[in-house]
């Protein structure tokens, strides 16, 4: 199944109450589907869930038993409210709580995913190292989806992209070698290591502009000056061996 056959079984979610940023769903799917190491999901930690629609993505298209929803914006009981209408309950598991102290056990999660939530609290050398693969087992899959750059901006187009991207946020904007390098250095020979650009930059955005949301109303109008050629979303792959 392709990229956006999956992702337009959720089609309903499509709106300006719903979608958080450029599409979830595509980005997810494609995640997935391109990830290049043998992942299994019995246990997974949907990391930065948000509005847990990736989690409920989660549980219907990959073979995962429980998906724990993680968020520490969106409440869990808010949450819970969207899983039970969907009559998911007995298979994600909704958890207020911080990605930088998570009260999980170590080696405890098959696969951890996160989609556009990690380049907030994961640009710093560490995190990763010492707040995420430990609580992944061995063999398991760490599968990541960010906004990022194709290359570091320049000149004028340096000026537009950190105006839209407001302050510190244009921090957390990285290249595909920045990911590798910083993995790299912090799991050495413990990991499995693939880091792509992906594939479904033009639908995720469109879909987005197309709520009609105030937030995507601005991002359509800065893409439209240039950004779009600046901008990527990076697919991180990590495998613990």
């Amino acid at each position: 199944m392709n990229i956006m056959n999956r992702a337009e079984h959720y089609k309903q979610y499509f709106t300006k109450d719903y979608l958080m940023g450029p599409n979830s769903f595509c980005l997810l799917d494609e995640l997935i589907r391109r990830n290049p190491y043998e992942a299994r999901y019995d246990r997974t930690l949907d990391l930065g869930c948000g509005m847990a629609l990736t989690s409920v993505f989660l549980a219907k298209e990959t073979p995962a038993k429980s998906v724990y929803a993680f968020d520490l914006w969106v409440s869990a009981t808010d949450n819970l409210k969207r899983i039970r209408d969907l009559s998911l309950e007995d298979r994600i598991v909704p958890i207020h709580g911080d990605a930088l102290d998570m009260p999980f056990a170590q080696d405890w999660f098959d696969a951890i995913v996160s989609v556009d939530s990690y380049h907030y609290f994961g640009c710093k050398e560490g995190i990763f190292a010492e707040r995420i693969l430990p609580f992944v087992r061995r063999g398991g899959s760490v599968m990541i989806a960010v906004p990022g750059l194709r290359e570091e901006p320049q000149g004028e187009l340096r000026t537009l992209f950190e105006t839209w991207a407001e302050g510190d946020d244009s921090l957390c904007f990285k290249t595909t070698g920045w990911w590798k390098d910083l993995l790299k250095k912090e799991c050495g020979n413990q990991c499995n290591i693939s880091v792509l650009e992906a594939e479904c930059y033009d639908e995720a955005w469109e879909d987005w502009f197309n709520t009609g949301h105030e937030y995507g109303i601005r991002d359509m109008e800065f893409l439209s000056r240039g950004l779009d050629k600046l901008l990527n979303f990076v697919m991180i792959y990590v495998q613990k061996k």
